[in-house]
């Protein structure tokens, strides 16, 4: 799974800068999971550490259950629910929003 051609939405293209983009396609990349689910989940949000804003990735999927937290320095803190969905031939990365 996520081996196809990779797509993003215009939301994600507008909310979402490229090096963010590109460390949750890593992130679904090297997922330690025996299964791959056709749907990943990550949540986006600002937590503070030390008085520093930072980006916290939660990444998930349904089935197998899977979840891992990611805290992360960033310029830009994004706010966002994403979805990444396999459909066998493409793999899309689109806003909660505009599903």
């Amino acid at each position: 799974m996520f081996t196809g051609a990779k797509y993003i939405t215009q939301g994600i293209k507008n909310k979402v800068p490229a090096f963010l983009q590109n460390i949750l396609w890593y992130m679904i990349e090297t997922m330690e999971v025996g299964q791959k689910d056709y749907l990943q989940v990550f949540q986006l949000e600002c937590v503070c550490e030390n008085g520093n804003q930072k980006q916290r990735i939660v990444h998930s999927q349904e089935q197998p259950p899977f979840q891992k937290e990611y805290i992360i320095c960033a310029k830009k803190i994004v706010i966002e629910k994403i979805y990444v969905i396999d459909d066998d031939i493409h793999c899309t990365m689109l806003c909660a929003d505009e599903y």
